[in-house]
């Protein structure tokens, strides 16, 4: 796929545009008080015809007499964080990607490091494009940018920074690709294969067939794939990088519906080719598990993915079955569009009951009603456990991934009370999120968990945040690797 060339220097590359950082108040950048004051003066005067407010983000493309210069706003640059470095650098790449332009110098001189780094990885984020089955006409209509210099201080310090940088980077572009890619192409087993290339950085994957799982009893994940021609699969991932290797681990595990059809209680046609990307809540587990292994984050990881096509056929699942989950917990199927919590049912059952782990993460696009009660930018967080819902709020705050901490309201839990059985998988169109999210509680034993509904913001059809371009987000990398890096590692 095209990506530009992002390069670290200490001077900007010869004949590429000249992109300096402007601020709203009295500081100014130190790249943008380097330069000749007649130069500075000219973009000054230009900036005030055009009423250039320095507002984070705003770029302006500056025609002098000697060349076009690109002023970016970087607001209150007192306050210059990671996360305003980013909005910068990868709104930079938005207003410049089609200008015309084959290079571009971004100049952060006088800021960290790390500040440099985080605007490597704004730029490679923003760049990202899933042009894998374009032809070569709409290649030929790809962003003119090529070549991508951050200009800092210290380019070996920037590296350094950059480095774990990277596997995050490289985290959260698997997990775009595999959203992204269609469901003749990824399904339960190509899927595993994927992730089982990344055993060469340190990750153990073991991937378990239908008569492994059928022998451990997971008769409410292998119902949901009876309707398919397609083999499930249930991918376990296992990073060791505490400094005890034998300590308690902490566990991702995600939903992998590769496609949904709704199955016997089929959903309509209109639409129903974004169900491709009903798997994103496990490309964000297998996401995050590469970014763990590839920066070699210090602690113990578990991560646990359950694939599965839903589709409709003779031998399909039917409305009012009833199956025996991994548990021994009996469920009554009212919906088999409700197939994703019975995926995670027997996935969250078995991860606790191998690994023991200090809590528990699910995510899943688990639920339409999610995104009519948050809308497209918030995922809801469900949790049995106060600390660990306030350390994912505070790492998904940190990282520009917006959640909301949603009720779990025992009363509701009539609502799933089956007549035959001990549960049932739906309970009707009032708070279906939550739920859903009381139906998961009773797969989990114990143990402090989360569930976060990603249905929302999986995928985007408008750009939201500059580093996350139109399609596929890779939601859930980045807080889960950021809660990692705060609290769990030695």
């Amino acid at each position: 796929m095209s990506q530009p060339t992002i390069t670290l220097a200490t001077k900007p590359t010869d004949k590429s545009c000249l992109a300096v950082i402007l601020g709203d108040g009295e500081a100014q950048s130190k790249g943008f008080s380097a330069l000749d004051s007649a130069v500075a003066e000219e973009i000054k005067s230009l900036l005030s015809v055009v009423n250039f407010k320095a507002t984070r983000g705003k770029a302006q493309l500056l025609n002098r007499s000697e060349g076009v210069v690109i002023a970016v706003g970087g607001g209150d640059l007192t306050k210059l964080d990671t996360v305003a470095m980013e909005t910068i650098a990868a709104s930079l790449y938005h207003a410049t990607k089609a200008s015309g332009f084959e290079a571009l110098s971004l100049d952060v001189t006088g800021y960290s490091a790390e500040l440099a780094a985080h605007a490597v990885l704004a730029l490679h984020l923003a760049a990202y494009r899933f042009d894998k089955y374009f032809g070569q006409a709409k290649l030929d209509k790809a962003p003119t940018l090529k070549n991508i210099t951050v200009v800092c201080d210290d380019v070996a310090a920037a590296e350094a920074a950059y480095v774990p940088l990277g596997a995050l980077r490289e985290g959260i572009v698997f997990a775009r690709d595999l959203v992204s890619e269609p469901a003749n192409i990824l399904y339960p087993q190509s899927y595993a294969d994927r992730v089982k290339a990344y055993e060469n950085i340190g990750l153990k994957v073991e991937v378990l067939g239908e008569p492994e799982m059928e022998k451990l009893g997971m008769h409410s994940l292998l119902g949901v794939g009876l309707g398919s021609r397609k083999e499930l699969k249930l991918v376990v991932m296992q990073w060791f990088g505490a400094a005890d290797q034998k300590a308690q681990p902490i566990a991702f595990v995600g939903k992998g519906v590769t496609f949904d059809t709704g199955g016997i209680s089929i959903k309509p046609a209109e639409g129903m080719e974004d169900m491709k990307w009903d798997m994103g809540g496990s490309a964000a587990v297998v996401g995050t598990m590469v970014a763990l292994a590839g920066r070699k984050a210090k602690v113990n990881a578990i991560g646990i993915i359950g694939l599965v096509e839903n589709m409709p056929d003779g031998n399909a699942q039917r409305p009012g079955d009833v199956v025996k989950a991994m548990s021994g917990t009996t469920i009554e199927v009212i919906n088999t569009d409700a197939e994703g919590r019975l995926v995670l049912a027997d996935a969250l059952w078995y991860c606790q009951d191998r690994f023991k782990p200090q809590f528990m993460i699910d995510l899943a696009t688990l639920t339409g009603a999610m995104i009519i009660a948050l809308g497209m930018d918030y995922a809801g967080v469900f949790s049995n456990n106060d600390e660990l819902a306030e350390k994912i709020s505070e790492a998904s705050k940190s990282v520009l991934e917006n959640t909301w901490r949603m009720p779990l309201p025992v009363q509701y839990e009539k609502q799933i009370d089956s007549k035959i059985a001990d549960i049932r998988n739906i309970g009707g169109r009032p708070a279906g999120s939550i739920t859903a999210a009381l139906f998961l509680q009773r797969f989990v034993n114990g143990t402090p968990w989360a569930h976060m509904d990603i249905a929302p913001v999986a995928w985007t059809n408008e750009q939201r945040i500059p580093t996350v371009p139109e399609g596929a987000t890779g939601f859930g990398v980045r807080t889960l690797n950021a809660l990692v890096a705060k609290f769990y590692e030695g």
